[in-house]
């Protein structure tokens, strides 16, 4: 009874904010990696959130209700390993995403990399009115699956598997560390753009018959996108919607190390993006893999930010 009570509201949040009321959204930042070799803490969130988002965010007519930044506690800085303190910052990131969709708001996660997904995950997951976790659908944006495990990947990058660790296929301390619990079905998993998969990756892929919303679809309004947040809607109480910058045309994320040809605009995808937000389940959405630093005419920064626009005009069409 506490869950449809809390559904009712969240649909009638939608509606007041319809009615004229400015959408409240609130930004979740996770710098962390999660990568070895490379930098602990990506520039990518801050720079995301200091280059105009706000305003931007304002001249649609919401109101920004709050920034959070996962941090370290003082102990768990002391951790050992790149993998196990990522998992207790999407654990910070989790409860940050939970606390503002229980007030309201529509998250907008600005994420150093894919391995955020599984705190944005936890976050929609523990945001019901009561403990039980809430169950959580996901349309994954991405040239690349990132369905790999340690078993199949050829790189070895955490980068590569974090689909695969919210489906429960691996890294189970990892995922409960993150605070998702449980694992999301293979049937509440949506994968769009994708176009580059490791060979047993794809084997994976194939065995779990992941649903897929191709390329061509990203590109114009598609019937194939409404079938899916449909499919979605009804077998889940949320949807998060993330995406991964490498999903783009590759002209417009050239400082992107991973970029696949045969991507979609950002002008595309945001139409899309605003096409999948007039669902009401879809409650959240992440922006990932900004390459700050590698974008000196600030061309993939319009890129991000048109797609956040797309996100947030989908939920004020509703």
């Amino acid at each position: 009874m506490k869950l449809v009570v809390f559904l009712l509201a969240l649909a009638a949040a939608a509606s007041a904010q319809t009615a004229g009321n400015p959408l409240e959204v609130s930004l979740a930042k996770n710098a962390y990696t999660g990568s070895r070799g490379e930098p602990e803490l990506s520039p990518s969130p801050d720079a995301l959130e200091r280059g105009g988002l706000r305003d931007r965010i304002q001249r649609l007519g919401c109101e920004v209700s709050g920034v959070s930044e996962a941090r370290l506690s003082g102990a768990e800085d002391k951790e050992y390993g790149a993998w196990n303190r990522m998992g207790l910052a999407n654990g910070h990131l989790a409860r940050s995403v939970a606390e503002k969709l229980k007030e309201g708001s529509f998250p907008v996660g600005l994420l150093a990399n894919c391995n955020s997904l599984m705190g944005m995950l936890a976050g929609l997951q523990r945001s019901g009115p009561t403990s039980r976790p809430l169950r959580v659908g996901l349309v994954w944006i991405d040239a690349h699956a990132d369905f790999n495990t340690p078993e199949t990947t050829l790189s070895g990058m955490l980068g590569g598997m974090p689909v695969a660790v919210s489906a429960g296929l691996c890294l189970t301390r990892l995922r409960l560390q993150s605070g998702l619990d449980p694992a999301l079905p293979f049937n509440y998993i949506v994968m769009a753009g994708v176009r580059d998969a490791d060979p047993l990756e794809q084997e994976l892929l194939d065995r779990h018959r992941m649903e897929m919303i191709p390329t061509a679809d990203i590109r114009g309004p598609s019937a194939g996108i409404d079938r899916q947040m449909k499919r979605l809607g009804e077998l889940t109480d949320l949807i998060y919607i993330h995406v991964d910058m490498d999903v783009l045309e590759p002209e417009e994320v050239s400082g992107h190390s991973l970029t696949v040809a045969g991507g979609p605009t950002s002008r595309e995808l945001a139409a899309a993006l605003a096409q999948m937000f007039r669902y009401p389940k879809a409650a959240a959405f992440g922006i990932a893999s900004y390459p700050a630093g590698r974008d000196p005419e600030k061309r993939t920064l319009q890129a991000a930010y048109a797609l956040i626009e797309g996100a947030i005009r989908g939920v004020q069409s509703r």
